[in-house]
């Protein structure tokens, strides 16, 4: 006795069994009962969400004997050998094994001639984005205007790959991924038709798993089924996937959160102790630390707990800050990106917990600190270690005052002990005197575009007046002009502000006179070269000329 995969036996026949995708659906259900049916339609979206089976449903409602509606009747011969997969008018095309523009003049051909059965010919291209360009541009004017009784039927999985000229003349609808919700319902409905005790943790693994994907979800489930002996309980259905425990994740989170290296390590090793994707474990930790700031921030918002215990989620949600969460949140997500280069999975999993370990932002200054076994303590205090085992509230610091404006930070000593301060500069009044400037004040790259292109037009002591032209105009941010105030500030050593004009051209600027001194360093090394001996003894004897700008300035 054959068996039939279930992504296949439970393909949807009609709209009403499609799940989700309700946007598409109505679009779809509309044309048809209206009459108003475009000539090309493109489903876009990953792989499972529904793409050709939506076509087939669409070519089915377009040819069933009962006529053109939005609900084919199912039981004529067209819906059967649709569903069967052998109607003559209703050409399936794999654009990935046929992706030549022969194989695209061939269906222009067949789609002169009026179909065989049914009323209309459709042509179903799956993976369209395959095709050649020299394929594309065959099908374009078909495409454009094709007969009255032809349909194009297009769908791709990466539509920013398909030319311009093929979109425009198609109805584009965008399937998404369905929600876990979505995938597991579904599950529970195939399986209570055939038959199969199944655990509610169970469905929710395997609908996490399928990644929006139904199709990828019912092949899962197929596998699962064979797993479990005809049976789906959540330990066989997590040993099968390679997951851990949740309450493992919400383990390790608590001796992060207690500072607890012992216990932290002890984990690691019971976590080795399964066939486990170390990666796996930290997306675990990621999902758990976004639902621990949610509770923070967000507490009356609705968002699954992922097979997460709520009351412990509560409780780390008050005993770690927000800043500590968004910190090992960020750590994880980088332990992912790394995990392959590390030197081997465990040691890049033991890594990433070892950083969250060992910093936590200083709740004065909101960075990174240094947080040796316990939490971060602020400026001027005494770092507390804490205890093993001991209550994770325990270890949180309570909050820091507000924090001070630091101090400039104190330049080296000279030798005789006195601090070496730089010695301030005058306020530029003209363009040399900017230009010396600039290389003072340390500026980042764009601030010092902007400085370069500006032209002095003089100061009162305590404003400084730019002149920029209107083409650099975009040069002028609210960041750029801070930054030179708070660098020309320090050079000076007083406070002092910028007032910028923007005028239509700009002469006299560092940037003018740096062109300027370049060309004539540039004119002066092809004189000089050129005026060599050797140089015109090898002019003169090839009849050769200097081409201008080759020769270059040390």
């Amino acid at each position: 006795m054959s068996y039939l995969a279930l992504a296949r036996k439970w393909r949807p026949r009609t709209f009403n069994e499609l799940v989700g995708q309700e946007h598409v659906v109505k679009a779809l259900r509309n044309a048809l009962d209206t009459g108003r049916v475009h000539h090309a339609f493109l489903f876009t979206g990953t792989r499972g969400v529904g793409k050709t089976t939506i076509a087939r449903i669409f070519a089915k409602s377009l040819n069933c004997e009962s006529g053109v509606s939005s609900e084919p009747c199912g039981q004529c011969t067209v819906c059967l050998e649709v569903d069967a997969g052998r109607f003559v008018d209703l050409i399936e095309i794999d654009a990935a094994s046929h992706t030549g523009v022969d194989d695209v003049r061939e269906l222009i051909d067949s789609a002169q001639y009026a179909p065989s059965r049914g009323r209309y010919k459709v042509f179903l291209i799956d993976e369209v984005h395959m095709l050649s360009k020299n394929a594309f541009n065959a099908l374009l004017k078909t495409l454009e205007e094709p007969p009255e009784h032809v349909r194009f039927l297009l769908a791709t999985t990466d539509p920013q790959k398909l030319p311009v000229t093929v979109l425009s003349r198609c109805l584009q609808f965008s399937l998404r991924r369905l929600r876990e919700d979505e995938i597991a319902g579904q599950f529970d409905h195939i399986l209570k038709a055939e038959g199969i005790e199944a655990e509610p943790g169970a469905l929710t693994l395997l609908a996490q798993a399928a990644d929006g994907s139904l199709r990828d979800g019912l092949s899962l489930l197929d596998q699962a089924i064979a797993h479990g002996g005809g049976r789906l309980s959540e330990a066989e259905v997590r040993a099968m996937l390679g997951t851990i425990d949740q309450d493992i994740v919400l383990r390790l989170l608590q001796s992060l959160a207690g500072g607890d290296a012992a216990g932290l390590y002890a984990l690691v090793e019971e976590v080795a102790g399964y066939v486990v994707d170390y990666g796996s474990v930290l997306s675990d930790l990621a999902v758990a630390l976004h639902r621990v700031q949610v509770l923070q921030l967000l507490p009356t918002a609705q968002s699954g707990s992922q097979g997460l215990d709520t009351g412990r989620l509560q409780a780390l949600a008050e005993c770690l800050s927000p800043e500590d969460v968004q910190l090992y949140y960020q750590i994880v997500t980088q332990g992912v990106r790394d995990l392959p280069l590390a030197p081997s999975p465990r040691i890049g999993f033991e890594m990433c917990l070892l950083r969250m370990l060992a910093f936590r932002p200083d709740p004065a200054t909101g960075q990174a600190a240094r947080a040796e076994g316990a939490a971060a303590t602020g400026p001027g205090s005494t770092p507390r270690a804490a205890a093993p085992g001991a209550n994770p509230a325990a270890s949180i610091p309570p909050p820091a005052p507000p924090a001070v404006p630091a101090a400039a930070p104190v330049p080296a000593a000279r030798a005789g002990g006195a601090p070496a301060l730089p010695d301030p500069i005058e306020l530029p009044g003209d363009t040399g005197a900017w230009m010396a400037a600039i290389p003072k004040m340390g500026l980042r790259a764009s601030s010092r575009q902007f400085a370069e292109n500006c032209k002095v037009l003089g100061h009162d002591g305590q404003t400084l007046r730019l002149a920029l032209p209107r083409a650099l105009e975009v040069l002028y941010t609210q960041a750029v002009r801070k930054e030179i105030e708070q660098a020309l500030s320090a050079a000076v050593a007083r406070p002092v502000r910028i007032a910028v004009e923007i005028v239509a051209e700009v002469e006299d600027t560092p940037a003018h006179r740096q062109a300027r001194q370049q060309q004539e360093r540039q004119d002066q090394a092809s004189r000089d070269f050129a005026a060599h001996p050797g140089v015109q003894a090898a002019m003169a004897a090839f009849d050769a000329d200097l081409v201008p700008g080759s020769v270059r300035p040390q």
